[in-house]
């Protein structure tokens, strides 16, 4: 597997990560991992060259706002003798930040869940500008250098969820060693998109990337016009590599997260990888990787990611379910079908119907969706 700088920490990295946010699951219910089946899936990643763990203080939970079980699973994992063979990346969760002493609070029940003397990249989880604004407030800044000088994280950065400009401006309050941006191919206009991307190459940070499939979104469920074409390029690839391989063309990338949830997916992952490398697109490929973002946008109505962060809801809406169904029958052009299996996955309490419009979700969500103004389209497709 390719290897490449993470920056200026002066690690190598995989450019293949392991995301922590979609381990598989027992029943779908996200605060029980299925840990037989995920350690299969890290320790063939792990053998095979995937060589970084991204994780969070609230990976695997029902509430965002709680410590999920992400974390003491990875450290009850890497304890069986993988500690040494990967890098530990993990979160500050900054919407529960409250107080100052919070900071070091988390830290160091993180450092005991994952059962580490210290984490190799800290990262301030999901960057927008109140949070930012408040943990600037409470003096973050102090923080991390303490943190850094006890030796209790190696190298420090953040992920992020908002425009070019508060990049630029977060980037230039600190000395950054790592970003985490989402980027795919939908997504070069989105957020800070591929202009931040480019800027972080340029000067040298560490750049790595969250949601290269959008949520599984680029990947399932396709429409016959992607699909037709995908099957027009010179090159025959699945849906998964052609998303791949248009990040890891880019030679200003360090690592592609994946939330990968199968060891099936896992091998196809590994196998990509391996035969990846930088600036190998040609120009007629990238030319149909630009024909199947506009198709999809064209489609596409609620850019929902399914992280669940705006869950849960007050009023038990369901919101990702909400708008999964919604854009696949915005996305198929089939409301009949996926009002079908709206109604056969969602029970009453949690339909689009039920929302109030309190506005708790919103402040909460990384694609900054209005979601009450959405769940209203979500209600007026399917009904009550």
């Amino acid at each position: 597997m390719l290897y490449r700088d993470l920056g200026k920490t002066g690690e190598k990295v995989s450019i293949l990560g392991f995301g922590g946010m979609r381990f598989p699951t027992i029943n779908n219910q996200p605060n029980r991992i299925d840990e037989k089946e995920a350690s299969k899936m890290l320790k063939y990643g792990i053998d095979n060259g995937i060589n970084i763990i991204d994780t969070a203080y609230s990976y695997h939970t029902l509430d965002f706002n709680e410590p999920g079980k992400s974390e003491p699973f990875l450290g009850d994992f890497l304890s069986t003798g993988y500690r040494e063979k990967v890098l530990i990346s993990t979160k500050l969760p900054s919407w529960i930040v409250e107080k100052k002493e919070d900071m070091d609070i988390f830290l160091d029940q993180q450092l005991d869940r994952l059962k580490t003397e210290s984490i190799d990249i800290y990262l301030i989880h999901s960057l927008k500008e109140d949070y930012w604004k408040n943990l600037t407030n409470l003096n973050i800044f102090e923080f991390m250098d303490n943190a850094l000088s006890d030796g209790k994280i190696k190298h420090i950065g953040f992920s992020f969820h908002d425009e070019l400009d508060l990049l630029l401006e977060i980037l230039d309050s600190y000395e950054w060693e790592v970003v985490l941006t989402q980027m795919n191919y939908l997504d070069e206009g989105y957020q800070s998109g591929i202009n931040g991307v480019q800027y972080l190459s340029s000067i040298n940070m560490g750049n790595m990337i969250m949601e290269p499939l959008r949520g599984g979104k680029l990947v399932d469920n396709i429409p016959p016009e992607v699909e037709k074409i995908w099957n027009s390029a010179p090159i025959k690839r699945s849906p998964v590599e052609w998303a791949f391989k248009y990040l890891w063309d880019m030679p200003g990338i360090s690592t592609v997260f994946s939330g990968m949830s199968t060891l099936e997916q896992v091998k196809e992952n590994v196998s990509i990888a391996n035969n990846s490398y930088p600036n190998t697109l040609t120009i007629e490929e990238k030319n149909v990787i630009k024909e199947v973002s506009r198709a999809y946008r064209d489609k596409k109505d609620v850019p929902c990611t399914q992280c669940n962060y705006c869950m849960p809801c007050p009023q038990k809406v369901d919101i990702p379910t909400c708008f999964k169904e919604y854009n696949i029958a915005k996305m198929l052009n089939n409301p009949e079908a996926s009002s079908m299996q709206y109604f056969s996955l969602i029970d009453e309490e949690n339909y689009a119907s039920s929302c109030t419009k309190c506005g708790e979700c919103v402040h909460m969500c990384p694609q900054m969706i209005n979601i009450p103004n959405e769940l209203e389209k979500v209600k007026k497709l399917f009904g009550r």
